[in-house]
């Protein structure tokens, strides 16, 4: 499925998260289709970040505040007067939830909370989108992948606060935003579950491509962890590219598009840790140099997988960069990083680029 460019246009799109890595994407992916993007979000969460690095504030009106905050995300939202919600702040990393379990509850779980209680305090809205993860599942180290009706979970407490999040969100549409009584609320609640996103300007930390780059970059020694471990490897506009369309169809068609989605690779994309790790070296031009780290480490999945029949059917949305391509994107995105070139262009160079490649 195609974007539709006349649908955005001047569309108000109040967007928690803008100064992440997909934040950052999202907001230029928008701001390039002409819509008005009101970022809502702590400063970015690393640096360097692909918020400066990309001058996001140029092309967003941002507030720097917390989600906690229920009475400053009223206020915004209020002052957005917004057409679309899109709810992408979050605590993201799973190590990170093992260190700091109560910040990471409290911002995935309330923080969700807040969002919609200020949706219900604001009429005039009409699609609310919220964004949480494939490791929302009760994974089972399955070979095959999870579909949206498949039970919730999550071993850490990352994952079980996204899958919060997704009861909170079921919760909220059938009390408040029932898609039955569409004609009186007007508001179409829906979320999303996507795979591990690559792409340029993700330096968060304990994150494979970030520190093999930083590696990379400084000529360090780089420990890999869980080298088997598999993952739905996707570049990031594979999601957002689905998160656009399902948010316009939420927007246009109401109650049809309401529920959880799945937005993942294909199958052959699910790939070893090692393999990603191998294959970029490959493309940098520098020989792999990891080691596998030793010792125990917190928790984490070993197989994890998507199926997107759902998207796949009733949005039309399908992958169109394979693995290959999308650590090509990768490499090329850090070089021009290495080389200081002008990293927003080369952003709206790839989005073009991903725009313009059929499926």
């Amino acid at each position: 499925m195609d974007i539709d460019r006349n649908f955005w246009q001047k569309k108000r799109i109040f967007l928690t998260g803008h100064t992440g890595f997909k934040g950052s994407w999202l907001s230029l992916w928008l701001s390039s289709l002409g819509a008005q993007v009101i970022g809502y979000a702590l400063s970015p969460p690393t640096k360097p970040s692909m918020f400066e690095i990309c001058k996001i504030e140029q092309i967003t009106d941002s507030t720097l505040a917390d989600i906690r905050d229920l009475g400053s995300l009223t206020q915004a939202l209020q002052s957005a007067k917004a057409d679309i919600v899109i709810h992408m702040a979050a605590q993201s990393l799973v190590r990170k939830s093992y260190l700091n379990p109560v910040e990471t509850y409290s911002v995935n779980v309330l923080g969700t909370v807040n969002l919609l209680e200020a949706v219900r305090a604001n009429p005039g809205i009409r699609a609310v989108l919220n964004i949480t993860t494939d490791k929302c599942y009760e994974n089972k180290e399955w070979v095959w992948g999870y579909r949206e009706n498949d039970v919730l979970g999550g071993y850490d407490p990352y994952s079980s606060s996204k899958a919060c999040s997704e009861l909170i969100t079921a919760a909220y549409r059938n009390s408040f935003f029932k898609p039955q009584e569409y004609a009186t609320h007007k508001v179409a609640l829906a979320s999303a579950r996507a795979g591990n996103v690559i792409g340029g300007g993700d330096w968060g930390q304990d994150r494979l491509i970030p520190d093999l780059i930083q590696a990379l970059l400084t000529g360090e020694k780089f420990n890999l962890r869980n080298p088997q471990a598999i993952r739905p490897w996707q570049h990031v506009l594979e999601p957002l590219i689905g998160y656009l369309n399902l948010a316009q169809k939420l927007y246009t068609d109401g109650p049809a598009y309401t529920g959880a989605w799945n937005f993942g690779p294909d199958d052959t994309d699910a790939q070893p840790v090692e393999w990603v790790a191998k294959t970029l070296c490959s493309k940098w031009g520098k020989p792999a140099h990891y080691e596998i780290e030793q010792g125990s480490h917190p928790h984490e999945t070993s197989v994890l997988t998507l199926n997107c029949a759902k998207a796949k059917q009733e949005l039309h949305w399908s992958p169109r960069w394979n693995l290959d391509k999308a650590l090509e994107r990768v490499v090329e995105w850090y070089k021009a990083y290495q080389e200081s070139q002008d990293l927003q262009a080369l952003c709206f160079r790839q989005i073009a680029e991903y725009t313009n490649c059929k499926n």
